[in-house]
């Protein structure tokens, strides 16, 4: 598991050294979120009305890691819909937004506070409001309000990186917090992830080079043929 601190040094070495993109790393944890979804909920095994996934976005990078999600849900043929309340001024989430906009997945005006209509219209939640460092008081009342009701939902939550509101070394208010049933920790479990009590945890890190692992000192199961994804 790593520290904030050891999380955040990870991805400078990925940035400067290696010379990723930040896009690129927000693609590649964008689909790879996509397909822990198809595997925890593969689409045979799915009903019409299961297939449809509301995709929750906040105005950090965990929330252009979900319209990268939305995007390759849609590709998969789910049918993602996306709430996305506080919209970043940055220029990458304004180009991802184009892209799903363009591909004509729809964007909520608003999430209803009544959680059984949400849990009667879709079939799935993936949670991409908070990363680690992100406090919900940063990101607007509006994603305050979302997390509150996500806490409430009975349809599956799928949480990408850290489950919102959770502190990414302690796991505080995981008891309160959300609760989710699918965890996809990007590059690496976080130190809060060893709270998680959920059904299915993947890491979605495939992309980390080797030597990378061997620094941070990365003790992962092997990733089975060309899967981008891994169970932990």
């Amino acid at each position: 598991f790593l520290s904030t601190a050891e999380a955040a040094a990870l991805e400078r070495e990925l940035l400067e050294d290696y010379r990723f993109g930040r896009q690129q790393l927000v693609e590649l944890c964008g689909h790879a979120s996509a397909v822990a979804v198809t595997k925890v909920f593969p689409l045979s095994a799915l009903s019409r009305k299961q297939r449809t996934v509301l995709v929750v976005c906040g105005p950090e990078q965990n929330g252009a890691v979900g319209l990268v999600c939305a995007r390759h849900l849609l590709v998969f043929e789910y049918e993602p819909t996306i709430f996305y309340p506080t919209r970043s001024l940055d220029l990458l989430h304004r180009d991802l937004t184009t892209q799903c906009e363009k591909m004509d997945i729809p964007f909520l005006s608003y999430l209803p506070t009544e959680v059984q209509l949400i849990n009667e219209a879709y079939g799935l939640v993936v949670d991409a409001v908070l990363g680690p460092g992100v406090e919900p008081g940063k990101v607007g009342d509006p994603c305050t309000r979302a997390l509150a009701t996500l806490k409430l939902l009975s349809i599956p939550l799928v949480s990408l990186d850290i489950p919102s509101g959770w502190d990414a070394e302690t796991g505080c208010d995981a008891e309160d917090g959300l609760r989710p049933d699918v965890l996809v920790s990007l590059a690496a479990p976080k130190r809060c992830a060893g709270r998680f009590s959920g059904r299915h945890h993947f890491v979605a890190g495939r992309f980390v080079p080797d030597d990378v692992r061997r620094k941070f000192a990365l003790r992962l199961p092997g990733y089975t043929g060309t899967d981008c994804v891994a169970a932990l």
